[in-house]
């Protein structure tokens, strides 16, 4: 008669982090961080279907890495709380406290109790009416929530990233040098731990969460509005100025 086969409950939990954190650091990275009038998101996805970064409310936006499809469900979860929650009530009782509570709920049982984790980190953030009251949390694949403040690094090489990342930041940083900073930071990313990269605007996921639009403040900065606010490009200001800043945001209602 075989003997049924057993492992402990640490070594199962230790298991499932090692898949988990192994499945999110092969993907690219995706930095978030605090301007003067928002936060900015930014990560190098060439693709102009698939996207990491996403609106899920008013103010509220939504970055991920790991696998697409697990995360892409998060988000669209995320959207149907937040429109049924803002029907239901009022749009002012959508909160990125709230959804993150959510979330870690999700994340935290699919951790627990099914048999393989979700292989994703996700960053839910809020703009408020000024630097101080933004929201910026971030969850790991088994449901903790972090409070961060400034500045946000996921995936990849996540941990080199952040020290270049944290000498860089100040408080009170234009959406140019946000970019700029953000830009270099991702470039250093290299496979052999070569010198760092230069990357053009056209392999770049960017957005923000723009404080100074009255209701839907997420926007993204695509063509000659991203082209003019990368590192050496001139026309920043007309750049941010442009017509796409009143491009609607791409959250999807809830059927």
């Amino acid at each position: 008669m075989s003997m049924p086969f057993y492992v402990s409950p640490e070594q199962l939990m230790k298991d499932r982090a090692d898949y988990a954190r192994k499945g999110i650091s092969r993907g690219r990275s995706v930095v978030v961080l605090q301007y003067d009038e928002g936060v900015l998101f930014a990560t190098e996805n060439p693709s102009r279907a698939l996207h990491k970064v996403s609106e899920i409310y008013d103010r509220i936006a939504f970055a991920a890495v790991g696998k697409y499809n697990e995360f892409e469900n998060l988000r669209v979860a995320g959207v149907r709380y937040a429109d049924l929650r803002g029907y239901s009530y009022d749009r002012v009782d959508v909160t990125a406290r709230g959804l993150a509570n959510a979330y870690a709920q999700t994340l935290g049982t699919v951790f627990t109790t099914e048999s393989k984790p979700l292989e994703v980190e996700l960053v839910v953030v809020e703009v408020g009416s000024e630097p101080a009251t933004d929201q910026i949390y971030r969850l790991s694949y088994d449901g903790s929530v972090a409070d961060e403040h400034g500045w946000v690094v996921m995936g990849g090489q996540a941990e080199r990233l952040a020290s270049v990342l944290g000498d860089g930041w100040h408080a009170g940083m234009t959406l140019r040098d946000a970019l700029a900073l953000a830009v270099r930071v991702l470039g250093t990313a290299t496979d052999d731990g070569g010198k760092p990269r230069t990357l053009e605007a056209t392999g770049l996921e960017v957005g923000v969460l723009d404080r100074t639009r009255p209701r839907r403040a997420f926007r993204r900065l695509t063509g000659p509005a991203l082209e003019g606010l990368m590192p050496g490009k001139g026309g920043a200001h007309a750049a941010e100025r442009s017509g796409v800043a009143d491009e609607p945001g791409d959250a999807t209602p809830a059927p």
